[in-house]
């Protein structure tokens, strides 16, 4: 029990050292900032937002918002940082779920939160009670919350993505810990969007620099400058690693505008290869975090039960309560209501061997979905279908073998969706996904179109493909990997924790716009109004 106790404090001691070094990093590059940033003309002014990247460290979005700060101080911009002191009864990842009532660890935050912003422009935001917020809100039903609008803002739609992320679910139950919590929300948005609504009326900004936009700080902020006609610019995780996309739509969405007369050279393709050869291995990561550990061939068990169905149909689906789901839903009221739709098919057609994959992040150690397509499946008594095989999230089998061996793939929003259509795998898509901004995939626009293309493609023996679908998938992913996400691996690396950061060992001058090409396209998007696109090695 000693030994046990002694490892535990010596594992402590070790994580707060490795914390005081990594932000002591932080604070000395502030300082270099702080001593060689030229006094700000005046002309230039611009507000970061970040209240839902972390508590304390530095996750990826967190770093690429202070070092986008920096590097703006640097050209002669002022930048204010509008940072939390403890200004939110409830934050989202402050939250606890099992325990919506316990409070979020204030101290902790503020305390890295002056080490981030350490020798900034900082205006910190408190608590302030509203008399009538609070009476608006008391003693109504989860229904009534999520219709709620104060004063132009939408609190109650405004603070439902952040409910639903938080508890793993999309469908909400009308219990008093959600009530509760749905409450703490909308007061908290309303302190932030009043509070927000002061400092962009003192400093009058010409631009907002926040975290995707989907969660409620950054999301009510966003819609209180947007209403003073701010330009607004979001930002998230890009494709490849330790990259981010800054947009001035919304980053879930990922919106890229593609000119109609590009195409790819024959060294576009050769780097577009290159990277679906190693993704199609499982040789990748998103936001820090390595999906497949592992990954599996299909067994000569699956071989052998799949020759006895005339056609194999693949089927990707998504995390029900991911930020992006609020895009995806046009067709369909949300994901669950697709794979009903999909389960019809499996009753119908006996003679298909339907193999359902449960999208990884579902289980996702700390973001477990409670609202899960493992629970669908026992609900609906799935597995007891002949036809249907279910592949859960510890299950590593290689989804492109799947994709290899399936006469089409039916996807949600899922980004498997456009890797499949580069395989050449016709592809039915029922949400709306990235890609779909182009023309990359059969899209059902209604429930009634899912069942008539599904229908169609399941019955004809061949199905032909447009060959516009291929080569627009492959004009986007090249996009999306390589002139939108903007790489910040000069200046960051792996910290101690999966999905944190820490600064590579650079000078202050690195952080110049002519150091930098990913800092020089965020300089000319915020200030100039340009797109975030770096320019083509070619």
């Amino acid at each position: 029990m000693a030994d046990s106790s002694l490892k535990q404090i010596q594992e402590k001691l070790s994580r707060k050292m490795t914390s005081m070094q990594i932000n002591g990093r932080i604070v000395d590059l502030s300082r270099q900032v702080a001593q060689h940033a030229p006094k700000p003309d005046g002309n230039h002014t611009v507000v970061f937002f970040n209240a839902s990247t972390r508590l304390v460290g530095v996750s990826q979005n967190a770093a690429f918002s202070l070092l986008a700060a920096w590097s703006l101080r640097l050209q002669g911009v002022r930048v204010v940082h509008f940072v939390c002191d403890e200004g939110m009864g409830r934050c989202v990842l402050g939250t606890d779920r099992d325990n919506v009532e316990t409070l979020p660890p204030c101290k902790a935050c503020r305390g890295q939160s002056h080490q981030l912003f350490a020798n900034s422009d900082v205006d910190w935001f408190g608590y302030q009670p509203d008399p009538q917020i609070e009476a608006l809100v008391e003693g109504k039903s989860l229904w009534e919350l999520q219709q709620i609008q104060y004063q132009g803002i939408d609190l109650g739609a405004v603070v439902l993505p952040s409910v639903r992320w938080i508890l793993r679910r999309y469908t909400l139950f009308d219990d008093e810990p959600t009530r509760f919590l749905y409450r703490q929300y909308i007061l908290s948005a309303w302190n932030v969007g009043r509070q927000f609504a002061f400092l962009l009326d003192r400093v009058k900004p010409q631009a907002v620099v926040v975290f995707n936009g989907q969660f409620f700080p950054e999301a009510v902020a966003k819609q209180v400058a947007t209403s003073r006609h701010i330009r607004v610019i979001t930002h998230e995780v890009g494709t490849l690693p330790f990259t981010g996309f800054f947009t001035e739509g919304e980053a879930t969405a990922y919106p890229i505008h593609i000119p109609t007369d590009f195409e790819l050279s024959p060294t576009q393709n050769a780097r577009l290869d290159d990277y679906l050869a190693q993704r199609f291995k499982g040789n990748f990561s998103m936001a820090g975090i390595q999906f497949w550990p592992e990954m599996h061939g299909l067994d000569q068990d699956f071989l052998q039960k799949a020759s006895q169905f005339r056609q194999i149909v693949s089927v990707f689906t998504n995390v029900i309560f991911d930020t992006s789901q609020a895009h995806a839903n046009v067709a369909f009221e949300h994901m669950f209501a697709w794979l009903d739709q999909v389960l019809a098919l499996i009753r119908s057609n006996p003679d298909t061997y339907f193999v359902i994959r449960a999208h990884p992040d579902e289980g996702r150690a700390g973001k477990e979905s409670r609202e899960s397509v493992a629970l669908w499946v026992e609900a609906n008594q799935v597995k007891e279908f002949p036809n249907v095989l279910f592949v859960d999230t510890s299950e590593f089998i290689s989804s492109y073998e799947l994709i290899q061996r399936s006469k089409f793939v039916m996807v949600y929003n899922s980004t498997i969706g456009l890797e499949a259509m580069l395989m050449g795998a016709p592809v039915l898509c029922a949400g709306k996904a990235r890609f779909t901004q182009l023309p990359t995939v059969f899209m059902a626009k209604t429930p009634g179109d899912f069942r008539r293309q599904a229908a169609q493609m399941l019955d004809e023996d061949a199905i032909d493909v447009p060959a516009m679908f291929r080569k627009n998938a492959r004009r986007f992913m090249y996009y999306q990997l390589f002139r939108t996400s903007l790489p910040f691996g000069d200046f960051l690396e792996p910290g101690p924790h999966p999905g944190f950061v820490q600064m590579r060992n650079f000078a202050w001058t690195d952080l110049l716009i002519d150091h930098s090409p990913t800092l020089k396209v965020i300089y000319d998007g915020i200030i100039n109004g340009k797109e975030f696109l770096l320019e083509d090695k070619e």
